[in-house]
């Protein structure tokens, strides 16, 4: 059988372009790729039977990257007979070994570096840090139903194998902080769905649309509001997508970033990541806002500082120092308004409640004010802090301070109404409630999350 060894991938050939030695240390090792012109007896029968069986499948295979270079089902989805995740009907069906979950652990055989990168983020351990914040886990506020076909589907479920099979309550399910069977956490396929696994489709808005949207973190509406946004819909058709990794650059491949080219692509100096923890200087969605290392339930292992000049370097490519400072500027100053006007008067007055006895911490929400409270920070506080940080004046303003303001009123009203009464209105019959207050790793099964 003939092969052609490659001794460096096109990808970093490109970066040896426009990198230096220095510049290269995440790119230690000279990778090596071994493309054989037949495919195995396996992998055609594989080919042979999905073409038949799930022709779309095929099809979207067929226009991958990785047909053209002889990567075929047998690559990803094979599997050791001793796995635990090895799909028992498959194997009865033809004696081959295959994972019918493939995991970042299965990319990284080709992929290193962007699965170790993906490993650290806050979007594979995102599972994890819901559990550790959210009040609607913590005391089963929602039932098992509501968490499956809502919560689950971006932050991730537990993959759990009964019988030789996967439950079905754990899949479908490509969360970014997925819990698979061999350990690993998350999904590449979250991004780049299969079978295609498209840089292009990875690197549009609606890639980070898919989960970022809505009242709580709306960052696809306020990025279709900003300049960035609008600038890309009128011109993304002139856009080069499919630009290599690394290569991928502002001005000549597209006019106006999406939300990959601020977070994780590389530009100008700063090197491509899919730890999209990295370039983040505040922690915009947590109620009181803080520095991204003092996240208590999961803190980056960054300094800010740090970040925010990667992310001011993104901005250079299009922007002044001076645009770009004041910009930071603006966004800080947000930031303490929303803290200290907004945040800390809120909280002074629930924990005022509890101390005297007037609400109960748990549940937490038997009662209006808990519910207002919530949603200040929730909805109203997180669309002003994002609004200003990507520049949509309309969700900072009307859908963010304007709120707040009505909130900080209505939670006030509620605060007298509490204290002269002594008679809160409690919720006796919550709707949707369950008694599942144990985080699914803790049952078994899956990696775990400390």
């Amino acid at each position: 059988m003939r092969s052609i060894v490659f001794g460096m991938p096109i990808v970093s050939l490109c970066f040896a372009l426009v990198v230096n030695a220095q510049e290269a240390v995440n790119y230690p090792k000279r990778r090596q790729y071994q493309l054989d012109r037949a495919i195995s007896k396996d992998a055609k029968e594989c080919l042979d039977c999905h073409r038949k069986e799930h022709p779309g499948l095929f099809e979207d295979w067929a226009a991958s990257q990785h047909a053209k270079t002889n990567i075929t089902c047998i690559d990803c989805h094979g599997a050791d007979k001793a796995d635990r995740d090895i799909s028992q009907g498959h194997f009865e069906h033809d004696k081959t070994a295959i994972a019918g979950v493939v995991t970042p652990k299965d990319c990284s055989r080709c992929h290193p570096d962007e699965a170790k990168e993906y490993a650290r983020s806050k979007h594979a351990n995102t599972l994890g840090i819901v559990w550790k914040i959210d009040p609607w886990m913590q005391q089963g506020m929602n039932n098992e139903t509501e968490r499956i076909s809502g919560c689950y589907t971006c932050h991730g479920s537990v993959i759990e194998i009964k019988n030789g099979d996967i439950d079905p309550k754990t899949w479908p399910n490509v969360g970014v902080g997925r819990m698979n069977p061999d350990g690993s956490k998350g999904s590449c396929t979250s991004c780049h769905t299969r079978h295609r696994f498209s840089l292009a489709e990875a690197r549009k808005p609606e890639a980070c649309g898919q989960c970022h949207l809505g009242p709580d973190h709306p960052q696809e509406e306020i990025y279709n509001e900003s300049k960035h946004g609008a600038l890309t819909s009128a011109y993304r058709h002139g856009y080069n997508w499919d630009a290599a990794p690394g290569c991928w650059t502002p001005g000549v491949d597209y006019r106006a970033p999406s939300c990959a080219a601020c977070h994780m692509s590389g530009s100008g100096k700063v090197q491509t990541t899919h730890d999209v923890t990295e370039r983040i200087s505040w922690e915009l969605q947590a109620p009181l806002t803080i520095r991204p290392e003092e996240f208590k339930p999961f803190p980056a292992k960054t300094n800010w500082k740090t970040e925010r000049s990667k992310m001011q370097d993104v901005c250079r490519q299009c922007h002044s120092k001076r645009w770009i400072e004041s910009h930071f500027l603006q966004l800080d100053n947000v930031v303490q308004n929303y803290n200290e006007e907004y945040f800390k008067p809120a909280k002074k007055m629930l924990d005022e409640l509890y101390a005297k006895k007037l609400l109960t911490k748990t549940p937490m929400f038997d009662d209006e004010f808990e519910f207002e409270y919530y949603e200040l920070w929730h909805y109203e506080g997180r669309r002003a802090r994002m609004g200003a940080a990507m520049m949509a004046p309309d969700y900072t303003w009307w859908h963010g301070f304007y709120e707040l303001k009505k909130q900080l009123v209505k939670l006030q009203e509620l605060r007298e109404q509490l204290i002269e009464t002594g008679r809160p209105i409690r919720a006796k019959n919550f709707p949707g409630r369950c008694t599942a207050t144990t985080p699914p790793w803790r049952k078994g099964g899956g990696a775990s999350h400390k």
